[in-house]
């Protein structure tokens, strides 16, 4: 009902005893309403003997219907029971099933029984049920403390959110139980009453957030807002929380079909607020909230969703935030816009926290920036950083010569004076510009603004366009930006929105003239302000309750408590960090504008008022210029409870990784589930055909990822015209080959960034939307996770980052997390191959979370790393696949687990369907996840009679190049030296020899050109390949420059062999990027196919390459088994 789910793996939901079979369980269940029906049904699903009883006997009836046996009373109920669960909806209705005298089923239960407490009831009443037991010598009964959330489809499918304390012995006991019914189940610490105090915050904060989207939405729709556009907005914004998400969808449509009671509210705020007046501790918010709850179920709206108190705010016309709801508003094609091109210069006057993200984003979608603070250092800062960004010395210095003139200073007042006062900016702005105004004013001073400036007469106008998102979204230029102005303004200063809001969802237009999207953001900053106010009240009452606060935050972050601002802004509040991202002054000013806006509309915001008070209480404390998050001192001056000192320290692990035994490819594979029998592939093909569907857009960090692929295009180059042509020619997507992983860590970095600036430019050009897929080696060796972050920091922060190294021609699965790659029928964990030995990108890690932990310290929590399972993908398939992402954590990894080509089809699809639902990921892959992302079948390798090589007795021999030192190559190399024995011409570069000197190295060179020129002329086939002992330097970069000489000498040899091959063999990764691009000029290049599987063939039919049409083979340095080179070679040779 009120925690959703954020679980790393599902809980086992069987029981096994010593001969493998399932034991059951003799269970009494108290309390058969909608959410206990569900549960008791679903353990007689999993084989437990379940007696329940209720006093409602339609409920009995169907629990019957289910399997179930049923009681007339709790005591009948209670006999014989190892398990009794208390699913009743008050303290008092437990106290009578419990211990009533003649009926009560405590005096039925048997010794050593556990009663498992699931009804939200308050914290104390544990306490008293443990000396009601004590009083009546059932010291031998165990009891755990276990509320429940997640609603009645979770309850009936055994996959709750379920919070246990109590004492290690009881919590032993109830584990049987509880496991059949959570997929998630959070210990919490303290001992009985523990849990329930934790579902009492979050059901504070859970009744709040209800009440404040109601407040909110109310508003919106008395302000004669689009309340639909308003929630898409919102949803997107940093005023969103999970309760907002999940509630206004009802009030938008007026249904208030009941999911979840108003009624159930009136009891749990009153919970807590009894809680807390027990203990002398103010809740003004929740006290607020609640008062909300009562009078909804005064006006006889108790029954009803509790959404349905919405219809407090607006008596008169109770549907109108439904009637309000339409379509977002579309800007006409009248006006043309402007490009890029049309604005040279950007002036941007106010440079604080947000600003200078803001305008450090322009710099970087290539805009010349002028820049303006009134605090120096700032200004000094944004010009450092970008070439593209200089200092102006006043806001008319910044307005001369701007097309387009941006504010981001703190209030009205502030924007009059920077314009039409002492920084005479209007005055300076040259003939048709327009001012895009980012900051948080009334609507009223929105419109003032634009009559102002439309009065100076040089055809300026004003579009007003206040953003959210905080800081680091400011940085990543993927902010939430509304806008409204006439459609000449909006068409003028559309481009420039763009760049800072990075992905079209971001960018929301707002119908109605200057002053509409203020209105808009006004609803936003009353949600985000009740929020942090919330937060902090619920962090010092977690406090006062004795709760370690850290953990509390872990819990609830990722509940139906949840919300934007709790996960931004607890993590200060726990650390004592007071420094103003955002200051407390801001919410003072911009709730005040939300109060000035409803009085004028006479309309009641009580929570809006109450949050505002305690801002405003905190300003007084002198803490209006330290974070806004410092409100929760508020109650550490009047209660003397610190939730920084009630959090317990950060701790540290020490990082070792899991070790893990080998395994027989056949036992283990078939033992798992058989593969998903539904058509995924058919699925996928349908997504992308959708026009809204991204572009793929795969950075190829060596060219073997395009080992699964055909008739699909590869770059070697990224300029903004090749992009351009791309985009407008592709319908499913296209490779870059990056070649990053022969590169150093901040080279990568360097590259990764401007080919990320240069597809995120093209893509806007050609209007279309894109996702990047960092197709990496299937044996974890490569740039992680520095090129994943370097993309974060070009193109925005994602969902999550999904690692799918599953790479079945070659050998890798990935099942229960581990990675294995297949020698012969052995499973061997990935960190027990030579891969892991790799001199400069070794791990120790097979288990992809260890992995993680491994490559990125403590950027990720454990809590915030997602499997997908083998069982999810093959028992329920995308739709399971796509649950568990939209239902996952956002902002960690997911680990696609995969032992066969369909289960990478299932995952891809369920991807599919969550980007679909707004979810936007981040891909570190193998070959695998492309191929099935793009919807691409497999084909068998082509033939020399498929690629119509000459086969006549003149023609030239083929040339293999190989400069793999991976102990694969090495015996695929002395497969193919033995089996074509006099028929095969060898050339071998002593690699120690030709470090040495220049001169050495370019004499190797020269002789191996011409004699593998001489021989491919006559017809023979011939293999060039370096010296097979490998040389490593003194620490990863050395040795990344030995490799870098090694394949610069293959190069040379390649490029200076002037006969047309019959084809052209590349083995190893380095090879055959240098190969391709240095050696053969290849700039498009378009994937044929395979020549044997797992290894991509290539054709260039561009005119500027060398040796047009060649079939060029990519072959992979870790593909194949030891003959598979020898058998391509054999099959493409000439006929004797």
């Amino acid at each position: 009902m009120l925690l959703r789910k954020d679980s790393n793996g599902d809980a086992s939901h069987s029981f096994s005893g010593p001969s493998g079979t399932t034991q059951s369980h003799n269970v009494a269940w108290i309390g058969l309403g909608t959410m206990g029906l569900g549960m008791a049904s679903h353990l007689v699903k999993k084989g437990f003997n379940v007696t329940g009883y209720d006093i409602y006997e339609p409920s009995l009836a169907k629990f019957r219907e289910n399997g179930g046996r049923t009681a007339t009373s709790p005591l009948e109920a209670a006999r014989n029971a190892e398990f009794l669960v208390c699913m009743v909806a008050s303290s008092a209705q437990a106290q009578h099933v419990l211990f009533d005298k003649d009926t009560g089923a405590v005096q039925g239960l048997p010794i050593n029984a556990t009663v498992i407490m699931c009804s939200t009831v308050p914290a104390s009443y544990l306490d008293e049920i443990q000396e009601s037991l004590k009083s009546r010598d059932r010291n031998d009964i165990f009891l755990v403390d276990s509320p429940v959330s997640g609603g009645t489809a979770r309850a009936s499918e055994g996959t709750l959110t379920i919070m246990s304390s109590g004492s290690e012995a009881a919590l032993e006991k109830g584990k049987t139980l509880q496991s059949a019914l959570a997929e998630r189940l959070i210990v919490v610490p303290g001992g009985i009453g523990s849990a329930s105090k934790v579902k009492m915050v979050n059901q504070l904060l859970a009744g709040t957030h209800i009440a404040a989207a109601a407040e909110a939405m109310g508003l919106a729709a008395t302000m004669g807002l689009n309340t639909q556009q308003v929630f898409d907005i919102i949803t997107g914004a940093a005023g969103n929380s999970w309760m907002f998400e999940n509630r206004v969808p009802h009030m938008l449509k007026n249904d208030w079909t009941r999911l979840s009671a108003v009624d159930i509210f009136v009891k749990d705020m009153g919970i807590v607020t009894s809680s807390a007046r027990a203990l002398e501790f103010p809740l003004p918010i929740a006290s607020s909230a609640e008062q909300l709850f009562i009078s909804a179920s005064k006006q006889g709206y108790g029954r009803d969703d509790d959404s349905s108190v919405v219809r407090l705010y607006i008596p008169t016309s109770p549907a109108a935030v439904s009637e309000n709801a339409r379509p977002a508003d579309k800007l006409s094609s009248s006006s043309k816009s402007w490009t890029a091109n049309d604005i040279k210069k950007i002036g941007f006057v106010g440079l604080g926290a947000m600003g200078i993200g803001m305008a450090k984003t322009l710099t970087k979608a290539g805009y010349q920036v002028q820049g303006y603070d009134v605090y120096p250092p700032s200004v000094e800062k944004f010009v450092a950083a970008s070439e593209s960004a200089t200092a102006a010395t006043s806001p008319s210095e910044a307005a001369s010569g701007a097309q387009a003139l941006i504010l981001m200073v703190q209030n009205a007042k502030q924007a009059h004076d920077v314009l039409f006062g002492s920084g005479k900016a209007a005055e300076a702005l040259p003939h048709g510009s327009v001012v895009i105004l980012n900051s948080t004013v009334p609507p009223s001073a929105a419109r003032e603004i634009r009559e102002r400036l439309v009065a100076v007469g040089k055809d300026l106008d004003l579009v007003d366009a206040p953003v959210s998102g905080g800081v680091a979204r400011a940085a990543s230029g993927q902010l939430t930006i509304m806008s409204s102005a006439d459609e000449l303004a909006i068409s003028k200063a559309n481009v420039v929105l763009s760049a800072m809001s990075g992905e079209p969802k971001n960018l929301h237009y707002i119908a109605g003239g200057a002053g509409a999207a203020s209105s808009v953001k006004l609803i936003n900053q009353l949600l985000a302000g009740v929020h942090i106010a919330a937060a902090a009240e619920a962090m010092a009452f977690g406090a006062k309750l004795g709760l370690d606060t850290r953990s509390l935050y872990n819990t609830i972050k990722n509940a139906a408590g949840g919300s934007w601002m709790f996960e931004n802004r607890v993590p200060a509040m726990l650390d004592a960090d007071w420094t103003p991202h955002s200051m407390l002054a801001i919410f003072v000013k911009d709730l005040g504008i939300v109060l000035d806006e409803s009085k004028r509309l006479l309309y009641a915001a009580p929570l809006s008022s109450t949050a505002h008070t305690l801002y405003l209480q905190g300003a007084s404390h002198g803490l209006s210029r330290e974070a806004d998050g410092g409100v929760v001192r508020v109650w550490e001056f009047l209660t003397g409870v610190s939730v920084a000192k009630s959090a317990s320290a950060r701790v540290e692990k020490k990082f070792v990784p899991r070790e893990y035994q080998k395994l027989s490819v056949a036992e283990t594979t078939n033992a798992l589930p058989a593969p998903y029998e539904g058509n995924p592939l058919e699925m996928i093909n349908s997504r992308i055909s959708e026009p809204n569907t991204p572009i793929l857009v795969v950075l190829d960090d060596d060219p073997t990822g395009t080992q699964t692929c055909h008739d699909i295009s590869v770059l070697t180059v990224w300029s903004h015209d090749t992009l351009c042509q791309e985009f407008r020619a592709t319908e499913k997507g296209f490779f870059i080959l990056t070649n990053s992983r022969a590169l150093p860590t901040s080279e990568a970095r360097s590259l990764i960034t401007t080919i990320c600036q240069n597809v995120e430019k093209a893509a806007k050009e050609t209007g279309k939307g894109f996702e990047i897929v960092l197709r990496g080696d299937s044996t974890l060796r490569g740039h992680f996770p520095d090129e994943p972050e370097v993309i974060e920091e070009v193109l925005g922060k994602t969902d999550g980052w999904i690692l799918a190294p599953f790479f079945f021609q070659g050998g890798r699965y990935t099942i229960d997390d581990v990675h294995y790659v297949a020698e012969g029928d052995v499973l061997v964990p990935a960190s027990q191959t030579p891969f892991a030995e790799d001199a400069t990108f070794g791990y120790k890690s097979s288990n992809l979370r260890d992995y993680v932990f491994e490559k990125t310290g403590s950027k990720f929590k454990d809590e915030q790393i997602l499997s997908i399972t083998i069982e999810d993908i093959r028992l329920g398939g995308p739709e399971k696949v796509a649950s568990k992402l939209i239902n996952g954590p956002r902002g960690g990894v997911v680990i696609a687990n995969a032992a066969a080509e369909s289960d990478m089809y299932v995952f891809a699809a369920g991807v599919l369907s969550a980007a679909q639902q707004g979810r936007k990921y981040l891909y570190r892959t193998g070959a695998a996840f492309v191929s099935s992302r793009l919807g691409i079948r497999g084909i068998s390798p082509l033939s020399a009679e498929d690629l119509k090589m000459d086969n006549s007795p003149n023609s030239a021999g083929g040339l293999i190049v190989a400069g793999s030192y991976v102990p694969k190559t090495t015996a695929q190399l002395a497969s193919l030296r033995s089996r074509r024995g006099s028929k095969l011409h060898v050339i071998e570069l002593d690699v120690s020899s030709m470090i040495q000197s220049k001169e050495q190295a370019d004499a190797a060179i020269s002789s191996a050109t011409s004699t593998a020129s001489s021989q491919i002329t006559s017809g023979h086939d011939v293999l060039v390949m370096t010296s097979r002992k490998l040389i490593t330097g003194h620490d990863a970069n050395s040795s990344l420059s030995i490799g870098t000489l090694v394949a610069a000498a293959l190069v040379k040899v390649v490029r200076n062999i002037e006969v047309r091959p019959r084809y052209v063999i590349a083995k190893g990764g380095i090879t055959s990027s240098d190969a391709a691009t240095k050696g053969l000029e290849i700039k498009r290049a378009m994937i044929v196919g395979q020549a044997a599987p797992g290894v991509p063939l290539w054709r260039c039919d561009e005119e500027t390459s060398r040796h047009t049409g060649v079939p060029y083979v990519v072959f992979p340095g870790n593909v194949g088994g030891e003959d598979t080179l020898a058998e391509l070679v054999e099959r493409w040779a000439k006929p004797e």
